[in-house]
């Protein structure tokens, strides 16, 4: 088989019928463009909720309800689950808070403590403090005490002995400040031994770290904690955390609900998309199936020649096809093209936050719906022009 005589016979007598197969490439275009603007829309909505909601911690978090009793062993086993992104022990909130100011001025805030350590999510680029008197500060607390990284603190500790309100001063130096979406609340997170130190103060137990006086005798009592701090570490392990601690009798709090919408959502739009795409799909290879019937019929005269010249079944029907794949190179560029605009125009009305897209698609699903597109009017260009196996010869003959 002559592919390129073919291709080129093909390719000349398309462009000669240059109105039908503008028409047959416009069609296309009116499936084509708007199938990859919606799935543009749907995809990029999904993404963009789905990575919102996958950069905010919060998410991903898993809060103890109620009083509980951990130890530390407990939350050390629950960090070395798959699952689990991060867990630390977290102290009785009662005892985790702290009077701050700095050394140079009067403005007092009152702020919680939060333990910290490696792979904190709340951090981000942030890292951890390891000394006991080196602190992180949230953005609303640094703010407020006009304070910076680098700057010394005067933490002052609280608690009453038989009545009697006594009190523990130590200097905590900032070595970073959160972002504000990453905590929106007046705290500071510090290492572990600096809340335990705290509640030992605040529990009547001496803390020789520090200098603090107390009950010696009570120092080496274990230590329970009454919560943790969990973050899962994908979107879809938040529901199996929260199952699990289901089964432990252990009464949780988690987005679950809201990442479950999200999936509901994409769900929902995946089916609307495909339900579209299938009836357009359908309409399109219709068409060109219709086109190549017609083709066949139009130009009977002109195959039945190229029949006479030696052609065979299959060149006239790659001759049927190689148009139908011309119309849709053409009509791919051309939607690709309305695409690219349509994406621009929406991302410029709808985007809100700098990397997120009201409409996005990935290379791969460019090459995806180039690769259906080129199947569909091959196959469908195929069906239709396999009459070409009943023109004989003799037509050609009786057309000279």
């Amino acid at each position: 088989m002559r592919i390129a005589l073919v291709a080129s016979l093909a390719w000349q007598d398309y462009r000669a019928d240059v109105r039908l197969s503008a028409c047959t490439v416009l069609a296309l275009v009116a499936v084509i463009a708007p199938l990859l603007v919606l799935f543009g829309l749907k995809f990029g909505l999904i993404s963009s909720l789905t990575q919102r909601l996958e950069r905010d911690p919060a998410v991903r978090e898993v809060i103890p309800m109620g009083g509980g009793r951990f130890g530390a062993e407990f939350v050390d086993q629950l960090a070395q689950r798959p699952d689990v992104a991060f867990a630390l022990p977290r102290t009785r909130q009662i005892a985790a808070t702290a009077d701050l100011a700095l050394l140079a001025q009067g403005q007092v805030v009152n702020v919680e403590m939060i333990p910290t350590a490696v792979g904190d999510p709340l951090l981000g680029d942030l890292s951890p403090p390891t000394e006991p008197d080196h602190v992180l500060l949230s953005r609303t607390a640094a703010e407020k005490l006009g304070a910076k990284a680098g700057d010394w603190l005067d933490a002052t500790f609280t608690r009453q002995v038989a009545g009697r309100p006594q009190a523990q001063r130590t200097r905590l130096q900032i070595t970073g400040v959160l972002e504000l979406e990453a905590f929106g609340r007046d705290a500071l997170f510090a290492p572990m031994t600096l809340l335990e130190a705290v509640e030992d103060y605040r529990d009547g137990r001496a803390v020789n770290a520090f200098g603090w006086p107390g009950d010696v005798g009570a120092a080496n009592a274990p230590r329970v904690f009454p919560a943790f701090r969990l973050y899962a570490r994908s979107l879809d392990d938040v529901e199996p955390l929260r199952l699990y601690f289901a089964s432990q009798q252990l009464s949780v709090a988690t987005q679950a609900q809201t990442i479950a919408q999200v999936k509901s959502l994409s769900r929902n739009l995946s089916l609307v998309f495909w339900i579209i795409a299938a009836l357009a799909v359908l309409g399109a290879v219709a068409a060109v199936l219709a086109g190549a019937l017609a083709t066949v019929e139009r130009k009977r005269r002109e195959l039945s020649v190229l029949r006479l010249l030696g052609f065979s079944t299959g060149a006239l029907l790659l001759f049927v096809v190689l148009q139908a794949l011309y119309s849709a190179s053409l009509a791919t560029a051309a939607s690709f093209a309305l695409y690219a605009l349509a994406e621009r125009g929406l991302n410029h009305l709808f985007m809100q936050v700098p990397g997120e897209y009201a409409s996005y698609l990935l290379p791969a699903h460019y090459c995806v719906a180039l690769l259906a597109i080129f199947a569909a009017s091959g196959l469908a260009a195929a069906l239709g022009g396999w009459r070409v196996a009943r023109i004989e010869a003799s037509e050609g003959i009786r057309n000279v």
